[in-house]
C-alpha cells in the first residue's frame, strides 16, 4: 500500500527538521533534501515494522496545513 503523507520542513540551527504530522514521526538533516530523505526513510521503516493496528491507531487522516496572519507586538 502507498501513502501520500505531509512533510513539514523547517530550519533548525545549522540544519533542518522534518515532521510528518499524520504519524508524528520526525527526522533531521543538514539540507532540506537530506531532511526529507531521512524522514522518508524513517516512515518506510515505521511501515515495515509496525502492525496494521499500530498504523491504524497512529495515522491521522485529516491534516490541514495552512497559514494564518496575526498582528504582532
Amino acid at each position: 500500500m502507498k501513502y501520500k503523507l505531509t512533510a513539514i520542513i523547517e530550519r533548525e540551527g545549522d540544519g533542518y527538521f522534518a515532521l510528518c504530522p499524520e504519524l508524528d514521526i520526525a527526522s533531521q538533516g543538514d539540507t532540506i533534501e537530506q531532511a526529507r530523505d531521512n524522514l522518508k526513510e524513517a516512515l518506510e521503516l515505521f511501515f515495515e515494522t509496525a502492525s496494521q493496528e499500530e498504523i491504524k491507531h497512529r495515522l491521522h487522516d485529516d491534516i490541514f496545513v495552512t497559514q494564518v496572519e496575526v498582528a504582532g507586538g
